[in-house]
């Protein structure tokens, strides 16, 4: 039976739940509410994006009294996540009139001591916030009957582990208490033996985590053209919304430039920011003056916004978890989404293991060619000069220099230059398999022979080195052509249009445990006649 339907959840409840557009329960979903609702406690493994709220939410909406005091305390990572709970919450007791306060860093708390005064029955906030009015007084946890850790593990990050403590020693120790973490690393383990009793695991497997909502696509790049490949990616996919994830705040203030610089909308999200100024780059994109949010992984701690058609991994992340949990950020509430990555081919073990976590391969693609890039602007520029034509936009303001250029020039010229004025893309850069000149190698045609400063004295064959280049950097062991392997060194033969990426991949690495160095060959001397 659907959860949805269970006899034990109010009808004003399950009318909001079907207002809301849930039909199928989410895995989470339909693992978890039976459980909460029986009343155990509960340990959830789950990512952000798998419908965990409604998970805890559904429950503790339906089981909410007519009384003046908190019965139900969220703890969530970030002020982001604390507004979504909350937000979610009062959509899910629409019809039943459940009192729900949001307390978090960076708000007026005279602000929420009035709400709390007045009566709230659920609260759902930050650790710190939380604790300063515990300390005031102006937050009583003695009746709470639910006691919720959203995202445990990355409370543990961000060094909340002592300020939970401290909370779960003041809740009514006769409660329910549920905690949902994307990973189970020992200090949680720690804390669930400490203060649950008896708790029932649920679990999701990385496969439904990645919910089929969600296209995922990889794009081998070369580091050198990696903006470029990224700005062509982005003309041919065309997203509303997108977050561009880069691992350093580094990356992100210097791709933001870069991306701002070319005419995208963008704007950057990482850990230096004061809460206003994260509060005013979130507002711009929920509204959408802002296309493309470049983050790390750490700024878009709790950050939840349903309408994001895209995930970019500008920078692939180092473990499957993050891989899994950023991507879970687009494809939400129904919706669908797509996750793209560009992989370098020194980033290619990473994409492997990933593949590997999730017992899935990620289909590649190639990155759009300028003239692709070129056919998708058209179309796209075309419609919009047809739509201020329709709609009978007054354009009067350039009869002036209409007239003056059409007596120069041909209207198609005219209508060719304003075209070529208004992509982004310039045909002139350089191709994401392009860029190195190897000049003469002495390879056979439509080759690059490469010279590689190791051979026999360190074991090696050749299924050895064709097994390094295929894992290390995705080339397909057909596209490797002649071997040569000597004692102390090695000739190898790659098409021309993988050879930027086996220069990439092995230059300074190690194949089969030494340490080797990869460099274009010196062409063969030609024979004496």
């Amino acid at each position: 039976m659907n959860v949805f339907e269970s006899p034990e959840i109010k009808d004003e409840l399950k009318k909001a739940i079907k207002e809301m557009g849930f039909e199928e329960p989410s895995p989470i979903q339909d693992k978890a509410i039976p459980v909460i609702l029986e009343g155990s406690d509960l340990i959830g493994q789950a990512q952000t994006g798998t419908g965990k709220t409604a998970a805890f939410g559904i429950p503790i909406v339906n089981e909410i009294k007519k009384t003046k005091h908190v019965q139900a305390l969220v703890l969530t990572p970030t002020r982001e996540l604390a507004i979504q709970v909350s937000g979610e919450l009062q959509k899910l007791a629409k019809h039943i009139g459940v009192r729900t306060l949001p307390v978090y860093g960076g708000q007026s708390i005279g602000h929420q001591i009035k709400a709390l005064k007045k009566g709230v029955d659920v609260v759902i906030g930050t650790p710190g916030r939380v604790q300063d009015h515990l300390r005031r007084k102006t937050l009583k946890l003695d009746q709470v009957s639910t006691m919720v850790l959203d995202e445990a593990d990355e409370m543990l990050d961000m060094g909340f582990i002592e300020d939970i403590e401290t909370i779960l020693k003041q809740v009514n120790t006769e409660r329910q208490t549920l905690l949902f973490s994307a990973t189970m690393p020992p200090p949680i383990q720690k804390l669930s033996k400490r203060y649950m009793q008896e708790p029932k695991t649920v679990s999701i497997s990385k496969g439904e985590v990645a919910a089929p909502s969600i296209e995922q696509i990889y794009y081998k790049v070369l580091e050198r053209n990696k903006l470029d490949s990224l700005c062509r990616v982005v003309d041919s996919r065309d997203p509303d919304l997108a977050i561009v994830f880069c691992r350093t705040k580094k990356g992100v203030a210097e791709l933001t430039e870069a991306l701002q610089a070319r005419g995208y909308l963008a704007d950057g999200l990482h850990g230096d920011l004061t809460q206003s100024q994260r509060d005013a780059v979130m507002k711009k994109f929920r509204d959408g003056a802002v296309e493309f949010l470049v983050a790390t992984d750490v700024a878009a701690r709790g950050l939840d916004v349903n309408n994001v058609t895209h995930v970019i991994n500008y920078d692939i992340p180092q473990d499957p978890e993050s891989y899994v949990h950023r991507i879970g950020r687009t494809g939400r509430a129904g919706n669908t989404g797509q996750a793209l990555t560009l992989v370098t081919p020194r980033e290619m073990k990473h994409l492997r293991s990933i593949e590997r976590e999730l017992k899935a391969s990620i289909p590649a693609q190639a990155v759009p060619s300028i003239e692709e890039v070129v056919e998708k602007q058209q179309e796209t520029w075309k419609q919009q000069v047809s739509a201020v034509i329709d709609n009978g936009v007054d354009v009067s303001l350039f009869d002036t220099i209409s007239d003056e250029l059409l007596e120069k020039y041909e209207p198609k010229v005219l209508v060719q230059a304003l075209m070529k004025m208004n992509f982004q893309s310039d045909a002139t850069s350089s191709n994401s398999s392009e860029g190195y000149d190897f000049g003469e190698t002495g390879a056979s045609e439509g080759m690059v022979r490469f010279f590689i400063n190791v051979g026999k004295n360190v074991n090696l064959t050749p299924k050895i080195l064709v097994q390094e280049i295929s894992n290390t950097v995705g080339l397909s062991a057909k596209a490797i052509g002649r071997i040569d392997i000597f004692e102390n060194f090695t000739f190898v033969e790659v098409p021309q249009d993988t050879a930027p990426f086996l220069y990439e991949g092995l230059r300074n690495s190690r194949v089969n445990g030494a340490k080797v160095n990869l460099e274009p060959a010196k062409p063969r001397p030609k024979k004496r006649k």
